[in-house]
């Protein structure tokens, strides 16, 4: 049981489980998003319902080119709302976390500086 107990409370589990929830969550968000964005196409010129076409009498392929296109938008709203604005934060932080301080010696500068102090030192 110790075993299953150390398993339960280890943080990648949590860290999944938090994961899993948020994205349940987002995914309850996309998919109202998506039927805004859809409404909105109807408006303006025609809903992109596929469902009753049935080409060849395949009645799959209908709901399928519906669910394409939800995708396609889904995707959109994920990469251009999240995707996008992530890796400009990611850019900006990682720019200012990679510079140096301005007049902060190097590694090999100090190594200088402490090899010819104990040259110094021994001489």
């Amino acid at each position: 049981m110790k075993g299953f107990k150390d398993f339960l409370l280890r943080g990648n589990l949590i860290d999944i489980a938090v994961a899993f929830v948020i994205g349940g969550a987002f995914g309850a968000v996309t998919t109202a998003f998506t039927k805004v964005v859809v409404e909105i196409l109807a408006k303006l010129g025609g809903a992109p319902n596929f469902d009753e076409w049935a080409p060849l009498g395949l009645t799959s392929v209908g709901p399928f080119l519906t669910a394409l296109v939800a995708f396609f938008i889904m995707a959109f709203v994920v990469y251009f709302g999240i995707v996008v604005p992530y890796e400009r934060v990611k850019a900006m932080t990682a720019k200012t976390e990679a510079e140096p301080e301005p007049g902060a010696p190097t590694t090999e500068e100090l190594l200088t500086e402490i090899r010819d102090l104990l040259k110094n030192n021994a001489a």
